[in-house]
């Protein structure tokens, strides 16, 4: 699977995307994951595996328990991935716009 499709696949449990977002508001720990989560502190940090796997996020040991936060470099990577899409589908549009504004005249 490539790795875009593997972050795209992290970020389809719906558990997972609340996570990420809890994340990317604010670096947690699994503990204030879990305080905002209905499910257990094992289920979260199961689920960050996932997304540090996935390179979503990345953990940054302090004391006894890990903080965690988006990870830049992955979440980059899918964004330039997402954005080809984005710049061929508003290219696609442009031409539309254009040859019907054409047709009207």
């Amino acid at each position: 699977m490539a790795k875009d499709s593997v972050q795209l696949a992290a970020l389809g449990d719906s558990t997972r995307r609340r996570i990420f977002e809890l994340v990317g508001a604010r670096p947690r720990t699994v503990v204030e994951l879990t305080r905002e989560l209905t499910v257990s502190q094992s289920a979260v940090s199961q689920h960050l595996k996932v997304l540090r796997e996935s390179r979503l996020v990345r953990a940054e040991p302090k004391g006894a328990s890990n903080i965690y936060h988006i990870d830049p470099t992955g979440l980059g990577q899918m964004r330039a991935w997402l954005d080809q899409f984005w710049s061929s589908t508003l290219a696609a549009y442009k031409v539309a716009v254009e040859k019907s504004v054409e047709d009207q005249r």
